[in-house]
């Protein structure tokens, strides 16, 4: 009786041990294996995209899509920024934003889901963009047949001005520094100044809701006022930053009236990292928290010209 009771006892154990291990040796290991088989063939993409062969690693991206669905989002996500590469020759925007329409609806919970939706809204502008270029040049064009040979007496004023101005930047990136800052939001504009003479202008992006003054954290709103540049981070998230002395005393006895926080961490800054091949199109939409944006390139120009202390005046 008691063999028989422990010869059961070992073979439900068995059976247990089956229902459990089994599922684990068929799903668990398969999906962790995906990611690792799927590895080499993303560097091998990564490998044609730093060349400059775009159609080989959009070839490479499907494959992963068919062998490897686990990474589906990756590839999905790696081949909308492929499609809307600036120097894809071949780019096609409308596959780019199918191609992250189809990360989002697929893989709802994806790491890239938040900068798939950035990218679609950013493609659309784009496209919206290229279509009012198409019309401003078709524009230009009529008006240049109307001024029949003026055109070129226009287009070699317009170089004089321009080598002016950089004669004028060179020689004060060469004489010292910049002296205040002025951003006007309604403008989307950054002048620097020097000695009262507008040394150069950048278009920037703002805070989501840059209308009004910021009040509170989180409010998404670039502050308005004269404040300075008190220290800056080479280390950035956004490439490199400069930060403005917000709140000033005038900004903290607002928000204790409306019994808030002011929030602060308010920068000049260029573009998150690992996005910065977007450039000059950054600027077509405000994406930025309360922040002031400018592309790579600009801020470490902005950061040589502007020590701490110089003023900055932000206006509506």
């Amino acid at each position: 009786m008691w063999e028989r009771f422990k010869s059961s006892l070992a073979n439900m154990a068995k059976t247990v041990i089956c229902v459990v291990v089994t599922p684990i040796m068929m799903f668990g290991c398969s999906h962790f294996s995906e990611g690792f088989q799927a590895k080499s063939t993303f560097e091998e993409a990564n490998e044609f995209l730093n060349e400059g062969n775009y159609q080989a690693a959009l070839n490479r991206f499907e494959q992963i899509l068919e062998r490897y669905p686990a990474t589906g989002d990756r590839a999905l996500f790696e081949m909308g920024i492929t499609y809307s590469h600036p120097k894809n020759e071949e780019k096609d925007y409308q596959k780019s934003v199918e191609y992250f329409q189809k990360l989002i609806r697929d893989f709802p919970e994806s790491g890239y889901r938040k900068d798939s939706e950035t990218m679609v809204f950013y493609v659309n502008n784009t496209l919206m963009k290229d279509q009012i270029i198409a019309e401003q040049q078709t524009r230009i064009a009529t008006l240049q047949q109307q001024v029949n040979g003026k055109g070129d007496e226009i287009v070699t004023l317009r170089k004089q001005i321009e080598g002016l101005e950089q004669k004028l930047f060179e020689y004060v990136l060469k004489a010292g520094s910049a002296d205040k800052i002025l951003v006007e939001k309604r403008d989307r504009k950054l002048t620097l100044f020097s000695k009262g003479e507008v040394l150069k202008t950048y278009k920037i992006a703002l805070g989501g809701d840059p209308s009004g003054p910021k009040e509170r954290q989180g409010d998404n709103k670039t502050p308005e006022g004269t404040y300075i540049i008190d220290s800056r981070n080479k280390d950035s998230q956004y490439h490199l930053s400069l930060h403005i002395s917000y709140p000033s005393e005038r900004d903290k006895k607002r928000a204790k009236v409306l019994g808030v926080s002011p929030g602060g961490d308010v920068m000049i800054h260029g573009i998150k990292n690992g996005l910065s091949y977007v450039g000059s199109f950054h600027s077509e939409f405000d994406w930025t928290k309360g922040c002031i944006a400018v592309t790579d390139e600009e801020i470490e120009e902005i950061d040589k010209l502007v020590p701490n202390g110089t003023i900055v005046e932000i206006r509506q």
